[in-house]
Parts: C-alpha cells; structure tokens; sequence
C-alpha cells in the first residue's frame, strides 16, 4: 500500500473525509483525537499505546472513539494497549485489564475476573466496598 492510499484508508476508518481540509485546531475536540489517532495509523504500527484518550470527552465522544479503537484492532489488526481511567470504557473494550495501585499490579485477569478482585474493589472502592 502506498502512502497515499494508507491515508485514505485511515481517513475512511475513522470517517473524516469531511473534515480532511480543515484545521484540526478548528475541529471540535473529539474529532481533533481521531485525526491524532489517524496519525498514528499512518506509521502502521503492529501495537498502540492509547493513554487516556477519551479524557475530556463528553459520552458522545468517548462512545465513538471506543467505536474507533475496537475497529483499530479488529479491522486494522493492531495490538491495543489502553491506559484509561474511565473504568466503563475499559470494562465494555478489553479483553485483558492489568490493575495497578500507585504503580504496583493489583488484578490482571479478564475484565470480569480484575472487576471482582478484592484488592481491586478496595483500592478503588475503599475497604467497606470490598468487604
């Protein structure tokens, strides 16, 4: 695939071909994070690293870029890591979730198994919650 159509393609993925000549300063914020996930496309990496990319996003947005990063992987077959705070995001998204507390893994399991892990529940929730 040539450069050009790799762009095409990414800017299909993402569905901004209406926005394609405008500048991403003047596009609403959650289209400036796809045009930043678009440009990371672009240099076909076998394995992203996502950090925090649907913070200040309102549910709109952070629905579609969820919508983006599951078509990363399974259309464009990339490796996604995601560090994401927004626990629902994570949730509904990974397959696998590693849990850390102050830098230290806490859980790491399927998102059920690391969701239902006392140490989790209670670094996230307090000792009550996890009791």
């Amino acid at each position: 695939v040539d450069e050009r159509e790799l762009v095409e393609e990414v800017i299909h993925l993402l569905e901004i071909q209406s926005v394609r000549h405008q500048p991403v300063a003047s596009l609403a914020y959650g289209i400036q994070k796809r045009v930043e996930l678009g440009r990371a496309l672009c240099m076909q990496p076998s394995v992203l690293l996502l950090d925090e990319p649907m913070a200040g996003m309102n549910t709109e947005e952070k629905e579609d870029m969820v919508r983006f990063t599951l078509d990363v992987n399974e259309l464009a077959g990339v490796t996604v890591v995601l560090i994401e705070h927004d626990m629902d995001v994570v949730m509904d998204i990974s397959d696998h979730v590693t849990a850390l507390d102050f830098g230290r893994v806490i859980g790491d399991g399927t998102p059920e198994e690391v969701a239902g892990d006392p140490s989790v529940i209670e670094a996230y929730l307090g000792k009550e919650a996890a009791a």
